[in-house]
């Protein structure tokens, strides 16, 4: 089974960032694509960013075009999203996800779920 656990999660005034990390283990890192979601309370699951295996190719959701960055380094087993020009909106649950194919933003298609990291921004 593949683990994958998140942290780096807090919280933080508008405006400010934060950079999230995945630490995955017990597979091949390097054939996955790694996704973030993030759940907010009474709301959906929605899609935040992906990544593929090699890293070549990225998706975000327009909600976070321009503010935030997803990055992996498969010789640390870990995937990364850096978060800038937070807004209260960003508030939520953030999970880390692994699939194996291309990234992609449908929480259904990934296989792995890390636990998530409480992510608070105040307005």
């Amino acid at each position: 089974q593949v683990q994958l656990v998140e942290s780096g999660g807090g919280l933080v005034q508008a405006g400010g960032s934060l950079r999230l990390s995945c630490a995955a283990s017990g597979g091949t890192f390097s054939s996955y694509s790694m996704g973030w979601f993030r759940q907010a309370p009474g709301k959906e699951r929605e899609f935040v960013a992906a990544i593929s295996w090699t890293g070549s190719s990225t998706l975000y959701a327009d909600s976070v075009k321009g503010r935030f960055t997803i990055s992996r380094d498969n010789a640390k087993n870990t995937v990364y999203l850096q978060m800038n020009s937070l807004k209260p909106e960003d508030t939520a649950v953030y999970y880390c996800a692994a699939r194996l194919g291309k990234p992609q933003g449908m929480g259904a298609r990934y296989e792995y779920w890390g636990q998530g990291t409480q992510v608070t921004v105040s307005s």
